[in-house]
């Protein structure tokens, strides 16, 4: 997911300096709407220089999904770990973890995934997400009668569906606990 064009992203410097960049974007975006993120305060905040973010990233909308990849990968394993024979009135474990996560950075995700929000990172989740489950499901780990449909489209339909229940979710269209919101979901996701 990296730019870094001409940078050496094992040298340790580098390192640091896109540490300190991930950072320095994950807190201005907790605390203002992306769209209004300007490369010049995520400098400032992470105490570079201005042509330093350029060397490492072309723009704020890169810096922010690569500062985000983390906690995607952790999104996208937590959905492909779901058991499929879990009860319809229990949502299993790795679900209410997803949501309690999210949860614990609502602000975050909210203005990620809201309508100002990061067009690449809500492609990123899906792409992840879309990832794991075409994964889970080459290992024999698709719900059965779906031979039907391609597993890649139906990987697909599963990730989009689960990251626009995250973006209605945070964005405070349907407040609810996460394990009220997990429980909702995995009803949903049984169905497909």
């Amino acid at each position: 997911m990296s730019y870094s064009a001409g940078v050496n992203l094992d040298d340790p410097r580098a390192v640091r300096t896109r540490a300190r960049l991930r950072a320095a974007i994950l807190e201005l975006a907790a605390e203002q709407e992306i769209s209004s993120i300007t490369m010049s305060a995520v400098a400032k905040r992470a105490e570079v220089n201005r042509a330093t973010i350029y060397v490492h990233y072309p723009d704020v909308d890169t810096l922010v999904t690569d500062a985000m990849e983390e906690a995607v990968g952790a999104v996208a394993r937590a959905a492909a770990l779901c058991p499929r024979q879990a009860p319809r009135d229990q949502a299993p474990a790795p679900l209410i973890e997803l949501f309690t996560h999210v949860a614990a950075h609502s602000t975050l995700y909210a203005r990620m995934l809201g309508p100002t929000g990061s067009p690449r990172f809500a492609a990123r989740m899906r792409e992840q997400l879309t990832a794991e489950l075409r994964r889970r499901f080459a290992e024999g780990r698709r719900p059965r009668g779906f031979d039907d449909v391609p597993a890649d489209l139906h990987a697909a339909y599963l990730a989009g569906a689960l990251v626009a229940v995250v973006a209605h979710w945070v964005t405070g269209h349907h407040p609810a606990a996460p394990d009220e919101i997990a429980l909702a979901f995995w009803r949903l996701f049984r169905r497909c």
